[in-house]
């Protein structure tokens, strides 16, 4: 299979429900579902708890919503969208090294 066609894979539309999709456009509508899961978990945990927080499941969301969003960035060619989520992950990561340092520091 080469390249050229591939690309014709992912990027030709498939009629579906009377729009046109094709598989990037599902991979993008992934990830941006994967990445708004966060604010429906956030605002879920907040009322719950009767304040604001913020669950670690909303660092893991934000990972998994921006990898997917950045493949979808990067298989549209788009420079503006690779360079928006491109950095997005390591700071979620940080956040998710700083809690369970965090943690292990109130264990001990």
């Amino acid at each position: 299979m080469n390249c050229q066609y591939h690309g014709v894979w992912l990027t030709e539309p498939h009629r579906v429900l009377g729009l046109d999709w094709s598989y990037l456009t599902l991979l993008g509508l992934v990830g941006a579902i994967a990445f708004s899961m966060r604010f429906i978990l956030q605002w879920v945990h907040s009322e719950r708890a009767g304040k604001s927080v913020i669950p670690v499941s909303f660092w893991y969301w934000s990972i998994g919503g921006s990898l997917i969003m950045l493949a979808y960035f990067i298989f549209q060619r788009d420079p503006v969208g690779v360079l928006a989520y491109l950095p997005n992950s390591a700071i979620y990561l940080r956040n998710l090294y700083l809690i369970r340092k965090d943690r292990q520091a109130g264990v001990a």
